[in-house]
């Protein structure tokens, strides 16, 4: 089932990622845009990352982000690698 957000780009699907919100008709979700505006890639080169998304629902995602910062940012810590299961090269302490 689809719960509409306020966000024309954004659902959340029952039963995918755990209802985290995403961009609709994709699997995507809000955080993966949200990360990679994060580590500097601008809003018009995402499509190019994430080739399946169009501009506009980049800038709703992010958009989304601003309005729900918190819940996003919790989506993305509960997502991450733990540090000791990442590789050495790629570890924040290294």
């Amino acid at each position: 089932m689809t719960i509409e957000t306020a966000h024309r780009c954004i659902v959340r699907e029952e039963g995918l990622l755990g209802g985290e919100p995403i961009v609709r008709g994709t699997r995507t979700p809000v955080r993966a845009v949200v990360e990679l505006w994060r580590l500097g890639v601008s809003p018009e080169e995402i499509p190019g990352q994430l080739p399946h998304l169009t501009l506009a629902q980049v800038f709703d995602a992010l958009s989304y982000d601003a309005g729900h910062h918190a819940e996003i940012q919790a989506y993305t810590k509960q997502n991450q690698v733990p540090e000791d299961l990442t590789h050495p090269s790629a570890r924040t302490d290294a």
